[in-house]
């Protein structure tokens, strides 16, 4: 199986309608979407998700910021997927980002960053399972799997 992220389409992005745009970037990469919702994400969930980042001073601002308007959720999959998506994604705040990223094109400040995405495979993991129940993710082939993914090996 190939690998998965958990994607989080923020409520700056929600609120400014960025929504389809910054998903068009992951579609246009090749990045096979698996699961999706729009979703309220409760303090609680937030604290869960922030959870190694509890007792550091932005922690409260962080819960607050990710709980106060809906999102999109999303598991994402391909080999490589979690660097590939973090480099879509660009550095974490969109006055550092590099343009053609993400947060480079959409962010122009430290406080909102527009998009979250899994670190490591071992975030990926606990991460998805926070939002997701496994038959909530969908396994299919792209038809144009070969060209995507493909090697003329």
């Amino acid at each position: 199986m190939a690998e998965r992220t958990l994607i989080i389409i923020k409520p700056d992005a929600v609120q400014r309608h960025l929504v389809g745009q910054i998903l068009s970037r992951f579609e246009t990469k090749g990045l096979k979407i698996v699961a999706a919702k729009f979703m309220q994400i409760s303090k609680e969930l937030a604290q869960k998700h922030y959870a190694a980042h509890e007792g550091k001073p932005f922690f409260k601002g962080v819960v607050e910021f990710l709980s106060a308007s809906p999102v999109m959720v999303l598991v994402l999959e391909a080999d490589g997927v979690i660097a590939m998506s973090r480099k879509l994604m660009g550095k974490t705040f969109g006055n550092e980002a590099e343009p053609g990223t993400i947060r480079g094109d959409f962010g122009a400040c430290r406080g909102f960053n527009l998009v979250h995405g899994s670190d490591s495979p071992e975030s990926a993991e606990y991460e998805i399972g926070l939002y997701f129940k496994s038959e909530e993710i969908v396994d299919y082939t792209f038809a144009d799997d070969h060209w995507l993914y493909g090697s003329n090996e």
